[in-house]
């Protein structure tokens, strides 16, 4: 005998279905997928980077609709290319580099965001080495890899500080040497955000050696560093791209700022070759640059019209530049985050 549905068996039997069509149009070729996006550092991922590994881990970025990628960097200038290329979408990149590249090679690239809103460039020595200025540098070698922000910045800060830029050998190194060819002393100095003084110091004094800092600021740089840069291309075809990224950027390192303990225990997760408290030490040096009184000032990831141009005519010094370039040129920061 044939069996007949109620009323009330029709309408949840339609409600079932209802659900299962959404379900099944949410995920065919319709839906919005996420977006995979590279993201270059500028060096290697040690605790300065805790915020970035722990925002990746936590989903800011998938909150966004984007699947990040995050990969080691070796340098600015590396950084520059390698965005410029089309191997990584965005990057963090010292701002003189991303000048230098578009001057020289016309690389299509732009900073989308101010990253350190003061300058923690530096040479690392050690105390066993007599150097305890720039003008000890005399005579010595310094490391530096290819297109490093620090290299650039040099001739201003020689002579600023009376040492003869020609005075100094440069011996290329990869990044992840750097320190152990210092605390080795096949070179004399490394260059070195200030932010890494805590690891490198700790490794130095396994050897019976100490780290000295010479910050660049002491010769008068207070100028941009760090940014996260892109491509003109990206900009212009993929805007909304850049804004969701941004967006998850500035989340995960207002995160960090409120959560140094768990973000670096996420980052340790990704990296384990970093010890925690290396990871705090450098991760709370670093956010003092992103935070600071004149991000306050400014709004986070936006530059201060003077400072910049401070830090473009300082570049175009050493660098040779056009003087009378408007260091705008290279700054676009209509994707960064309201308020």
């Amino acid at each position: 005998m044939r069996k007949f549905l109620s009323s009330r068996q029709i309408a949840r039997t339609l409600s079932v279905s209802a659900i299962a069509l959404s379900a099944v149009l949410a995920s065919g070729p319709d839906a919005k997928a996420e977006e995979d996006v590279h993201f270059l550092l500028d060096w290697i991922p040690s605790g300065e980077m805790a915020a970035y590994y722990a925002g990746w881990q936590k989903g800011f970025w998938k909150d966004e609709g984007i699947n990040i990628k995050i990969s080691r960097g070796y340098g600015s200038g590396d950084t520059v290319s390698k965005v410029a290329a089309g191997a990584a979408d965005f990057g963090i990149a010292g701002i003189s580099a991303i000048y230098a590249a578009r001057a020289r090679a016309k690389a299509p690239v732009k900073t989308i965001s101010a990253l350190y809103a003061h300058s923690p460039h530096s040479l690392f020595v050690l105390k066993s080495s007599g150097i305890n200025g720039f003008k000890d540098l005399a005579g010595k070698k310094i490391g530096i890899t290819p297109g490093n922000s620090h290299k650039l910045h040099f001739p201003e800060v020689a002579r600023r500080t009376g040492l003869d830029e020609n005075a100094v050998t440069w011996v290329n190194s990869d990044a992840s040497a750097m320190a152990a060819l210092l605390i080795a002393k096949h070179i004399d100095a490394a260059p070195f955000y200030s932010i890494h003084h805590y690891y490198q110091n700790k490794a130095a004094k396994k050897h019976g050696e100490e780290i000295v800092v010479l910050p660049f600021v002491k010769a008068g740089f207070a100028i941009y560093s760090a940014s996260i840069m892109t491509t003109e291309k990206m900009i212009n075809e993929r805007p909304e791209t850049a804004k969701k990224f941004l967006k998850g950027l500035q989340r995960s390192l207002k995160w960090a700022k409120d959560n140094k303990q768990e973000a670096c225990k996420l980052h340790v997760k990704k990296v384990p070759e970093v010890a925690l408290d290396d990871c705090m030490g450098s991760l709370k040096a670093m956010l003092g640059f992103v935070f600071s009184d004149h991000t306050s000032q400014t709004g986070m990831g936006r530059f201060d019209p003077e400072r910049l141009k401070f830090t473009y005519g300082v570049t175009a010094k050493s660098q040779k530049l056009d003087a009378k370039a408007d260091p705008m040129n290279a700054v676009d920061t209509r994707f960064l985050p309201k308020g």
